[in-house]
């Protein structure tokens, strides 16, 4: 896909017309005398169309909407709100409230080594008979730490419902019990 580059297009004045679009033409008023006497009266501008763009030569363009609003940020597709605790950063408050919890049965001695997003190889890089490269999936656990009532090595996880039923996280799942022998506990 090839960049556009910025058309400096000059419309000579008087002009009604360019190929098939119309010329509009900025002389009209960007509001009918009785949209002003409402707008004196109450305060609210009226509400003006799409192709409204120019309010240079209008008094009362400091109420004029903007147009170049930012873009409302679309939520997170699981409603998770990111954060970040001393530097380091988490996907969710669900998931920062679990690291502090493992913090607190590490200094009581119930855990220990805590690691913080480990990361797991599911399959090695391979290079397939075009010559081209496959690269490594892998599995980045949230945490990982050792009990010390049974001495294993615990891979935690922080999943909400929804999260729990991804696709892509149910295969890798299975891949770490498959590969690592490891079974992954959901928080």
């Amino acid at each position: 896909m090839t960049k556009r580059a910025a058309w400096p297009m000059v419309v000579p004045a008087g002009t009604t017309t360019v190929g098939t679009a119309r010329v509009r033409d900025d002389s009209r008023p960007t509001m009918t005398t009785a949209q002003r006497r409402i707008y004196e009266k109450t305060g609210v501008p009226p509400q003006s169309s799409a192709l409204d763009d120019f309010y240079a030569d209008d008094p009362f363009a400091a109420q004029a909407p903007s147009l170049c609003m930012a873009k409302a940020k679309k939520p997170p597709k699981y409603r998770n709100t990111k954060c970040e605790h001393n530097g380091i950063k988490f996907d969710s408050e669900k998931e920062r409230s679990r690291w502090f919890h493992l913090i607190q049965l590490q200094a009581a001695g119930q855990i220990s080594d805590l690691e913080l997003q480990v990361p797991f190889i599911l399959t090695e890089r391979k290079k397939r008979d075009d010559g081209k490269w496959e690269r490594a999936s892998k599995y980045v656990a949230d945490f990982v730490y050792i009990d010390t009532a049974t001495g294993k090595r615990v891979v935690e996880d922080v999943k909400s419902e929804a999260t729990r039923k991804n696709r892509t996280y149910i295969q890798k799942r299975k891949q770490m019990l498959d590969k690592h022998d490891i079974t992954i506990k959901e928080i």
